[in-house]
């Protein structure tokens, strides 16, 4: 019996735009759902005072790919915003990623020459493997910049010490001997121009849409009419957590319109690196598309503790979390071939804006070398 539809997408994300867009292409009949009222994902943007805002933290697009800045390109112009972020511990401002401008601030030295010595001098504290998060970045940065301004940015981040969080959280730190302050190395970077949501509007264009449905309590019907499914929530949700949950780290974002006020902090983002303040980072969206507006918006992340029912964030790779997703995997491939299981959420796995186009696009090949 032929379906409503070829294509049944959950989520509005990137990875479900990206898929609804290809498979629409090819001529497929796509739904595409969300539990949230717009569309976007965590990538939606709000105009708030004539201001694009980024409603779930900073999405700056970012590429080495000449591919892939073309694909996004097709559905926005990009403005030349490069991220050059800055970090205040304690009153005192540091510029990011770790640079010279960096090391002349902490230590006074002046040359690449100097700087160097410094970090091999203090990496020289950790002997062996390193054992926990601690003793990597110390092995990688030395003791100084750990101090001032990883330890306390991240206890904050993850809600527990350092020393009790496992080394692979941090698989490399950016260190530059140069006065750059562009926190990427990638060529291609920049924001769209008008916002984010203007590009899954065209990404979605040709699809039906439905907002504010969640499929999980709508699962019966919305099973019955697609062939196949893309699905980009929670995995371990999708199986009603038959396993028990799986971890995340959850944020809080405090959306703050201030009349009056052309420029707050002069710079797109700031990290608060000291635990004085209870929030990680303060965004300020005007920068990132060189705003002039009379007014200013910022915004505040603060991190919590994931409970079930909270809004996941940052899933917690370590061996328990990461074995118990295995098994969610496996159970996906066994049980439900006509699911495919994508994005940060489905596939319990944080990736950058650029991968994740790729991984959505491989899947929509995978997808169609399977079931055509």
């Amino acid at each position: 019996m032929r379906q409503d539809y070829d294509y049944l997408v959950v989520g509005t994300g990137l990875f479900g735009a990206v898929v609804a867009h290809e498979a629409t292409k090819r001529g497929k009949r796509v739904l595409v759902v969300d539990r949230r009222t717009h569309i976007g994902g965590n990538c939606f943007t709000e105009d708030v005072a004539g201001i694009n805002v980024h409603k779930y933290g900073a999405h700056i697009f970012r590429t080495s790919r000449r591919d892939v800045w073309d694909y996004m390109r097709q559905f926005a112009d990009f403005n030349h915003f490069v991220n050059s972020p800055i970090a205040r511990y304690h009153g005192k401002v540091y510029n990011l990623p770790f640079n010279m401008n960096t090391f002349s601030r902490i230590w006074g030295v002046t040359t690449p020459a100097e700087a160097a010595a410094m970090i091999a001098e203090q990496r020289m504290e950790i002997s062996g493997e390193p054992r926990n998060l601690e003793e990597k970045a110390i092995s990688l940065v030395g003791r100084d910049v750990y101090e001032i301004l990883i330890r306390e940015y991240t206890e904050k981040q993850w809600g527990r010490p350092c020393r009790e969080l496992p080394a692979s959280i941090i698989r490399r730190l950016p260190v530059r001997f140069t006065y750059d302050n562009n926190y990427f190395n990638d060529p291609y970077q920049g924001i769209p121009v008008g916002g984010y949501t203007t590009i899954f509007e065209k990404m979605l264009k040709g699809c039906d849409v439905r907002l504010g449905v969640d499929f999980l309590m709508e699962r019966a019907e919305l099973e019955r009419i697609a062939d196949r499914i893309v699905f980009t929530g929670a995995i371990d949700e999708y199986y009603d957590f038959c396993f028990g949950p799986l971890e995340y780290r959850s944020l809080r974002f405090e959306h703050r319109t201030l009349e009056g006020v052309k420029n707050l902090q002069g710079v797109a983002v700031v990290n608060y690196t000291d635990s004085s303040v209870p929030y990680t980072r303060s965004i300020e969206h005007k920068h990132f598309e060189f705003g002039t507006q009379p007014d200013t918006v910022v915004s505040y992340e603060y991190p919590y503790e994931w409970k079930p029912g909270a809004e996941p964030y940052y899933p917690i790779n370590d061996d328990k979390n990461q074995s118990l997703y295995d098994r969610y995997a496996a159970l996906a491939v066994g049980r439900d071939p006509h699911v495919l299981f994508g994005g940060r959420l489905g596939r319990y796995r944080y990736t950058d804006m650029q991968d994740t186009v790729i991984a959505a696009r491989e899947a929509l090949e995978e997808l169609f070398a399977r079931h055509e």
